[in-house]
């Protein structure tokens, strides 16, 4: 995949920093509000931005929406314990692992597939690297242990990936029908 023109750069940058804004008050989402985007954000802006000062713009961004939530929206502070600086290695994984596809990424099927599966895998090994700091760092679990630590994760895992796996696929298709799209004008040109 080529790179992409400044202001195409400057555009998907904003809309990943609107979306991240948009959803990550509510971690969850209900009738009202769409699940938290933060893990697609991350995954999409390796993939399609692929510098280092974005990530770091967006680290920041989901850092200071956290803390508006907690002390400006009076959100719970509930996930803020040391663990919480595993954020960074867990949303590291997701940039770098779109940043490594986006090379072999083809303009075709088998391209956004692969994006797809690289997504999925990066969200699993997200999730695992958050949730187990919070379980085991987090200090809110006095006696940890693996049995549990194995329920939480089935119990939470499936819904974080598959967040993030409909995000992502729905980027994906934009950016297919924009090739189809293209394809198209370019024979009738």
């Amino acid at each position: 995949m080529k790179p992409l023109s400044r202001s195409i750069h400057v555009g998907l940058l904003s809309t990943f920093a609107a979306l991240m804004i948009a959803t990550r008050f509510h971690h969850f989402g209900d009738v009202l509000h769409l699940p938290d985007a933060s893990m697609a954000v991350f995954f999409l802006g390796g993939l399609y931005l692929r510098g280092h000062l974005p990530f770091v713009g967006l680290l920041a961004l989901a850092v200071g929406i956290d803390w508006a939530a907690i002390e400006l929206a009076g959100v719970s502070d509930f996930c803020v314990t040391p663990a919480y600086a595993f954020l960074l290695p867990a949303y590291a994984v997701l940039w770098y692992g779109g940043r490594a596809w986006a090379p072999r990424m083809r303009q075709d099927w088998r391209g956004l597939s692969g994006a797809l599966l690289v997504a999925l895998v990066c969200a699993s090994l997200s999730f695992a690297i958050s949730n187990g700091a919070f379980y085991w760092l987090g200090g809110r679990y006095p006696q940890p242990e693996w049995s549990q630590y194995s329920a939480r994760v089935w119990q939470w895992g499936p819904l974080f990936v598959r967040t993030t796996l409909v995000y992502v696929a729905s980027a994906l298709l934009v950016h297919a029908l924009a090739l189809i799209a293209r394809r198209r004008r370019a024979i009738g040109a």
